[in-house]
């Protein structure tokens, strides 16, 4: 019996992993939705750094986000916004197509991808998974990253290589790792928060589960936002342990670890230092995440209607 040519994009749930979509053109979508993400909102992402650094030099970057992008841009110049992207984009576009592939993999494995039913479990589990695999590969990247973020990072690193030459002189390999658990402490949560969030508002928006670009753009920002504030205090650890060395604060650099952190920072700033720098990262991580998954969605759905034709 002859085959039909080919499914209408929209017969698919667009979370789903559809049986022509290879695996591949799904980790090329999810690279793209990384760098996508992590581009676009870098300059922000660039001031919640600052602000979160336990470090003099940078106190005179004011309360607010507009007063302290202002400040950077007119002391150090406005490409000091970008410093640091060149290792986003190196680490982002392996470490998002890791990503999506977990995710899809582990979410069909977890039936999570049987249109029509909502699996806000299956989504959590396969959401967390996909992140345990991807910041292995993209903790090291975001530590050149945040080196070269900090303040008058331009005169000891003239490049992402450079900087990361200059990490593993001075501190060695375990520099690079040595805010991954922090980190996992920090995405696991966050991404199973996210997925829950997206799972159910999505559903709740688009029943059907068609493919829907406002859907993914709206219930993207949503949930991002929603876990983002939720995680901000160990997102700050994080950024303690991987700008560390930089630091001329002596009881700063011996920092070896989360409870070693939080401490510190209960020490120095009380409580309400666990949430700083909480509006620069929800107003970085919102459209980020919705960029995240419109790039992808639209991605795959490029790559499905070529299959459909090509078939």
């Amino acid at each position: 019996m002859a085959q039909p040519n080919a499914e209408p994009i929209e017969d698919y749930d667009y979370e789903s992993l559809p049986p022509n979509f290879s695996l591949m053109q799904n980790m090329t979508a999810g690279a793209f939705a990384g760098i996508a993400e992590h581009c676009a909102m870098y300059p922000i992402d660039a001031i919640k750094t600052r602000m979160q650094i336990i470090n003099p030099a940078s106190s005179n970057m004011g309360s607010g986000v507009i007063q302290a992008t202002y400040r950077m841009a007119t002391t150090e110049g406005i490409f000091s916004l970008w410093r640091g992207m060149s290792s986003v984009i190196v680490g982002a576009g392996p470490a998002h197509a890791v990503y999506f592939a977990t995710y899809e993999a582990v979410k069909h494995l977890m039936g999570g991808n049987q249109a029509g039913v909502h699996h806000p479990l299956a989504a959590a589990t396969s959401g967390a998974c996909a992140t345990i695999a991807s910041d292995a590969l993209m903790n090291p990247f975001d530590v050149i990253k945040q080196r070269m973020q900090i303040q008058n990072s331009s005169k000891m690193y003239r490049s992402m290589f450079d900087c990361a030459k200059y990490v593993y002189r001075k501190e060695g390999l375990a520099a690079f790792y040595v805010s991954y658990p922090t980190t996992l402490s920090m995405t696991v949560p966050f991404t199973a928060l996210q997925f829950l969030a997206y799972e159910s508002i999505s559903t709740w928006m688009n029943p059907t589960k068609k493919y829907d670009p406002v859907t993914h753009c709206l219930a993207g920002a949503v949930a991002g936002g929603f876990a983002a504030a939720l995680t901000t205090p160990m997102d700050v650890i994080k950024t303690m342990l991987q700008t560390r060395g930089s630091a001329v604060d002596a009881e700063l650099r011996t920092v070896n670890g989360f409870v070693a952190g939080c401490r510190l920072l209960y020490q120095r700033e009380g409580t309400r230092g666990f949430f700083k720098g909480v509006k620069p990262r929800v107003l970085t991580t919102m459209p980020s995440t919705a960029i995240c998954w419109s790039a992808y969605e639209a991605s795959k759905a490029y790559f499905i209607h070529r299959n459909n034709t090509s078939s």
